[in-house]
């Protein structure tokens, strides 16, 4: 045992609070500016924003705020069968009624608890209640009779300082990974949905000025056309092609070993599902939480996606879109993309903007589905030289997403080998002196 820990109960060292949900039919209580954290908006491990948010009435009549440091524990939902979403507030926010707030007392760190929580996951899915319909969910009581091998205060501080370290990289990359991300998704939206660059030109505006607003050299600015001609979709750039977008793909299906044969599973080859479906500013899926074996994959009606593939789930959820980084298979609940002439890049931005569309085609007597004939239901607006300078631009900022997201699973791979070992003094941090 390590010298000058001391073993609590975890609601000693803590107050917990629950939150909740105003009525969703009254505009009066949504669209103001304080986040609203459910567990949809529960990824990784710090939390400052949120796509749904609450008024100021909002907030008074169905949640309550939590305090910056306040660690986000999610205790009921259909995820806690693969994870436990967890984080600390890094601004104040509200919460439902399926999150904890949890508040660390005098003597406890805040991110020593995040940490902790971070450390035990492993533990803390053992104790998920899984006896009733659909989502599974904790006892708080008996998360708060949890035992933790307390540190002193100055040594909790020096394990943070380590682990947060990792953290804080991992955090840039994600913040660069999203201004990246930005990038391209503006450049495509400007390009292929706005067509700005034929815009400008057919308004006369000088080359010189287009360039440089447009950020476009004046070779990438020469293969846009300066007029619009009548379409089906409305009105599109001269010498421009309206495709069903499943003329300008391949298709390609998925498939499950059978999960009773135990040699198919445990190998080294990725097995995508949705729950590995990245965050978009991610872009890329490098690694699944199952993996199958060779054997598996030649057993089973699954296949290998090359990188540059874009997966997009169409069975039950619906519509969420990955980049493959790694070769993998899938399940058959997904459909892989693959641009016909090139074009991996161009597949996912068409896929992302096409996924509303999608999804108003979906049908399906239980669960909402896409089939291979609600991709020839919707449109894409082409020209190939576009294309191909579109890929040429924005390869360059992909790859670096790409580097980013897997230093960054490199990195987290790292935080949760160490975390276990200093969490139980195995591994001692030295502590500096007060002077």
């Amino acid at each position: 045992m390590a010298g000058e820990w001391r073993t609590v109960r975890l609601g000693e060292i803590t107050d917990w609070a629950s939150g909740g949900t105003p009525p969703k039919d009254d505009a009066k209580y949504w669209g103001g500016a304080i986040p609203w954290i459910s567990a949809s908006s529960m990824y990784g491990n710090r939390y400052s924003d949120s796509e749904l948010k609450l008024t100021e009435t909002g907030l008074a009549r169905g949640s309550r705020l939590a305090e910056v440091g306040t660690v986000l524990l999610l205790v009921r939902g259909s995820i806690l069968h693969q994870r436990v979403p967890v984080g600390i507030a890094t601004r104040p926010m509200a919460f439902n009624q399926d999150v904890k707030a949890i508040k660390a007392k005098e003597g406890l760190s805040p991110w020593f608890l995040l940490y902790w929580f971070l450390g035990k996951e492993r533990n803390l899915l053992e104790l998920v209640d899984f006896t009733g319909i659909g989502a599974g969910k904790f006892d708080t009581k008996q998360l708060q009779e949890l035992p933790v091998n307390l540190p002193t205060l100055s040594e909790q501080e020096q394990i943070v300082a380590v682990v947060k370290a990792l953290d804080d990289k991992i955090e840039l990359n994600r913040r660069m990974n999203e201004t990246l991300e930005a990038i391209a998704r503006a450049m495509f939206k400007s390009w292929f949905i706005d067509f700005d660059p034929v815009r400008a030109k057919a308004s006369g505006e000088p080359p010189e000025s287009i360039c440089r607003r447009l950020r476009l050299t004046p070779d990438l600015l020469a293969l846009f056309p300066d007029r619009f001609v009548d379409s089906e979709l409305g009105e599109i750039p001269e010498g421009w092609e309206v495709k069903p977008f499943s003329e300008t793909v391949q298709i390609i299906g998925g498939g499950t070993p059978k999960t009773s044969v135990s040699e198919y599973w445990g190998g080294d080859i990725p097995w995508f599902s949705v729950v590995d479906a990245p965050a978009e500013s991610d872009v890329f899926v490098i690694d699944t939480e199952k993996k199958i074996t060779q054997t598996g994959l030649d057993d089973s009606s699954a296949r290998i996606l090359s990188a540059g593939t874009t997966i997009i789930s169409a069975r039950g959820t619906v519509g969420k879109v990955a980049l493959v980084g790694v070769p993998m298979a899938m399940n058959q609940s997904c459909y892989g993309l693959r641009g016909l002439d090139g074009g991996s890049f161009f597949t996912y931005y068409a896929t992302r903007e096409l996924v509303s569309t999608l999804k108003q085609h979906s049908h399906g007597a239980v669960f909402d589905t896409i089939t291979r004939n609600t991709f020839a239901g919707v449109s894409v607006v082409t020209f190939q030289p576009v294309v191909t300078a579109f890929e040429t631009v924005v390869t360059p900022l992909m790859e670096k997403i790409k580097a980013n997201s897997v230093q960054g699973r490199t990195l987290a791979e790292l935080r949760d080998t160490l975390l276990p070992k200093l969490l139980s003094g195995e591994l001692r941090v030295p502590v500096r002196s007060a002077s």
